[in-house]
């Protein structure tokens, strides 16, 4: 009978081992658990202080720099190519068989021969220059030994062709710096470079625009040199390709501003209206 009251020592100390046992492990997860709070609260506290990239926002950044890229493409096409203005005298100006024409960027110069029988008859001009004629090309010399050229006996404003040649080479430089930008925060998750990339694609955009006002007053000041052969001049399509490329890069500047602001802007003209009746 006395032996259902009395508990044998090593069964006490089994009990007690396991009582401990229990107890450490449940101080050892509720510290892990307390440590692992305090990182997913430092977490939240980090992402809603506006220094790191949500996903929602990663995405947006990735589209926009998108349509930059889509801009620096164009601007690499237009410069990298001479048909910026095509010059068109009239078809009876070289002789009755051919006709000569031109057009030029900012590198190079080309002139195209045309057969006049191959033009329409109702035609006064020489051209167009997508039709089968021999071309000649070759690069500005004022680039390296400072001679000018003589094209239908006008000679081109060298000092603004290399101004605007200048404007778009520092252009293509801020688009690539720009880009940099951009990748080094989505790869580092940091709001903070987008600011300087947003300026650097604004920048560009207006040099750009600014590279095709010189580069016009230059083909003004041509057309001026020389009054005795009328010609016919009309911008191609590389203006077209960097004139989008300037607007392209523009708008990817200021959305990359918007995103680089520390609260939504849409949230803040347009607050959300009340649902509870």
């Amino acid at each position: 009978m006395w032996s259902m009251f009395i508990v044998p020592d090593e069964e006490i100390r089994t009990v007690n081992t396991s009582a401990g046992v229990h107890q450490t492990s449940g101080g050892l997860e509720g510290l892990l658990g307390s440590r692992g709070g305090g990182r997913k609260c430092r977490n939240r506290t980090h992402s809603s202080s506006g220094d790191g990239i949500s996903e929602s926002q990663e995405g947006k950044i990735k589209l926009t720099l998108f349509m930059a890229v889509t801009g620096i493409m164009l601007t690499v096409l237009g410069v990298g190519t001479e048909f910026w203005v095509e010059l068109k005298p009239s078809k009876s100006f070289y002789n009755n068989q051919t006709c000569l024409a031109a057009h030029y960027g900012l590198w190079k110069c080309c002139t195209k021969t045309f057969w006049v029988s191959d033009m329409d008859p109702k035609q006064e001009i020489c051209g167009p220059l997508h039709s089968q004629g021999e071309s000649n090309c070759t690069f500005f010399k004022f680039y390296t030994t400072g001679e000018n050229i003589v094209l239908f006996q006008k000679t081109p404003e060298k000092d603004l062709t290399v101004a605007s040649a200048m404007l778009a080479i520092i252009s293509l430089f801020l688009m690539v710096m720009g880009t940099i930008c951009i990748i080094m925060a989505v790869s580092k998750g940091v709001q903070f470079f987008l600011k300087p990339a947003a300026a650097c694609f604004i920048l560009s955009g207006v040099l750009i625009f600014l590279c095709l006002i010189v580069f016009h007053q230059s083909v003004l000041s041509f057309l001026a040199s020389d009054q005795s052969i009328p010609l016919h001049h009309e911008m191609s399509w590389s203006v077209t390709c960097v004139g989008c490329a300037g607007a392209l890069v523009i708008v990817a500047g200021v959305l990359f501003l918007v995103l680089a602001l520390p609260y939504s802007p849409w949230k803040k003209c347009l607050p959300k209206k009340n649902s509870d009746i």
